[in-house]
């Protein structure tokens, strides 16, 4: 069943792209091992039913090559894999260093080889250190080349706001930052999403189910230890939730999730993406795609067909106003990759 029109926005004039952005970390290697024979059909079927948009990354194991074999396959059934049907966002993750053009280029350029593609639709640059200042040399590179048709447009991952405005400034326009966005981690409501709606950038969050934390299956279970965390998502999720308030504050959560859930006839991670898609100056959310392992492509789209109301709202806030500020444990989005 094809996703319905609420599923699509327009990002940019030649980008249009689903709100539910399937998300490649899971091929990284840190999830388990993919099997390309099986991953690969199943992104046709991501791409049949409307979910046109990928989020990927250089190291993300085999995870550009992937795309590249799914242009191919693509025009292998007679489709031209243009823009505005399929939509591949990569990253772009250096080590700090002196940024020459060349070596912008040379990094760009094997991601359009690996991906298959002439000119790169989205690149979100990543960057560890803000001490280094080669980033806005990095950045300038990229505009250039954007002007060359290596790329479309520049945006970011990670960045806090007071460098994501620097970068403005210098004359880099950026259209979107990813950053991690979820009930448990609302940092971007402090300042990140009031200059992106000042000025024009789209957020595009991840961690929004907190790896399938936020889920039944993790209702009225105890505190699971770290061999039952078995892929880096639930690990990483997990340490959020205890810096936000603990396991038996967030069963709490997954309680009041769950009436809210049960009331729309839908499931507690529907809720929770739900929310966050409401959010000012969000684009879409990132979805974990576990390929040829499992897929939940019928209950995500589920999202785009109810609404959260205000006692819905209201009962979540009574929940975080119980919760720990993480914007004052953590800082601003991405300090969790910087030392403060």
């Amino acid at each position: 069943m094809p996703l319905p029109d609420n599923a699509t926005l327009q990002l940019t004039d030649d980008l249009r792209i689903c709100r539910l952005l399937n998300g490649l970390w899971q091929v990284s290697g840190a999830h388990g091992r993919i099997d390309p024979d099986k991953a690969v059909p199943q992104m046709l079927d991501y791409h049949d039913e409307g979910f046109t948009t990928w989020d990927l990354a250089d190291h993300y194991g085999p995870a550009e090559d992937f795309i590249g074999v799914f242009r191919r396959a693509l025009q292998e059934s007679g489709e031209t894999p243009t823009p505005d049907r399929t939509q591949a966002f990569t990253k772009w993750v250096p080590r700090p260093m002196a940024m020459t053009k060349a070596l912008v280029s040379d990094a760009l350029n094997l991601s359009r080889r690996r991906m298959d593609t002439p000119t790169l639709d989205l690149l979100q640059f990543h960057w560890w250190d803000y001490d280094h200042p080669g980033y806005l040399d990095a950045l300038r590179h990229m505009n250039d080349l954007k002007a060359q048709g290596v790329l479309r447009h520049v945006a970011l991952t990670n960045f806090d706001t007071p460098h994501l405005a620097r970068i403005q400034d210098a004359g880099v326009k950026i259209v979107s930052n990813q950053v991690q966005f979820s009930i448990i981690d609302r940092r971007p409501e402090v300042a990140m999403i009031l200059y992106c709606a000042a000025n024009q950038v789209w957020l595009l969050p991840y961690g929004v189910v907190c790896g399938g934390l936020l889920s039944e299956k993790y209702l009225g279970v105890p505190e699971p230890g770290m061999s039952a965390l078995n892929t880096a998502s639930l690990r990483k999720y997990k340490n959020m939730i205890d810096l936000w308030g603990g396991w038996a504050l967030f069963q709490e959560l997954l309680t009041v999730l769950k009436q809210i859930a049960n009331k729309h006839r839908v499931s507690i991670s529907n809720v929770a993406v739900r929310y966050i898609l409401d959010k000012p100056k969000v684009a879409g959310v990132i979805i974990g795609a576990r390929l040829g392992v499992s897929q939940h492509r019928a209950e995500n789209a589920r999202v785009f067909g109810f609404a959260l109301e205000a006692d819905d709202l209201a009962q979540i806030e009574a929940i975080s106003d119980r919760a720990n500020d993480l914007y004052r444990i953590i800082g601003d989005c991405g300090d969790e990759y910087r030392r403060r």
